[in-house]
């Protein structure tokens, strides 16, 4: 287990992630999905609320970063001339089963249920990312992504009480951006592998 001060090396980690990120979008390379971004920027500040209320402390700090970053990102790629990606029906299909799901998690009375289905939600948003990410790579920064699995993983050495409610995002956060970091150098991965 880490001291807890190393918290703020992972605040600054995601934050570094973020704005090399919003640097993309303004060079005109990365080209967020908002149906994600948009999503991944309420389910994170709600799952800092709930976490909070489990008495996470300073561990929960990535979480909310998680919700801050997209704040972020949003607000830089609806500001930028064609800084934003084309969304389309299965994007919108995405985002309101996703939404549905972040409804069901804020009227659960029960912690850990809640949390799932913020999980669920989140999960759900980062799907028209993938799809994205898969068929056109370089629409995408990894660097985002790569920041935030540091920054996670940070948070996670960092607890003291292994629960459910405190260590579940942080856990679904390293996974769901290792997926889509293997989604993006997936060619790379496969054309060394063989």
């Amino acid at each position: 287990m880490l001291p807890e001060k190393f918290i703020f090396i992972a605040f600054a980690l995601n934050i570094f992630g973020q704005l090399l990120y919003m640097r993309s979008i303004l060079k005109g390379h990365a080209k967020p999905n908002l149906v994600s971004w948009g999503i991944w920027m309420l389910a994170p500040f709600l799952g800092f609320f709930f976490q909070i209320q489990a008495g996470a402390g300073l561990s929960s700090l990535p979480i909310f970063m998680a919700g801050f970053g997209p704040l972020c990102v949003v607000s830089v790629a609806m500001i930028t001339k064609n800084g934003i990606w084309k969304i389309n029906s299965f994007d919108i299909f995405c985002g309101a089963i996703s939404l549905a799901a972040l409804a069901l998690y804020v009227f659960t009375h029960n912690l850990e249920v809640s949390i799932l289905f913020a999980i669920l939600s989140d999960f759900l948003a980062f799907i028209p990312t993938f799809v994205k990410s898969w068929k056109y790579p370089e629409s995408e920064s990894s660097s985002g992504y790569s920041w935030s699995i540091i920054s996670n993983m940070i948070g996670l050495l960092i607890i003291k009480d292994w629960s459910f409610a405190i260590y579940s995002f942080g856990i679904y956060f390293v996974f769901a951006n290792i997926v889509e970091m293997l989604i993006l150098y997936r060619k790379k991965i496969f054309k060394t592998s063989v």
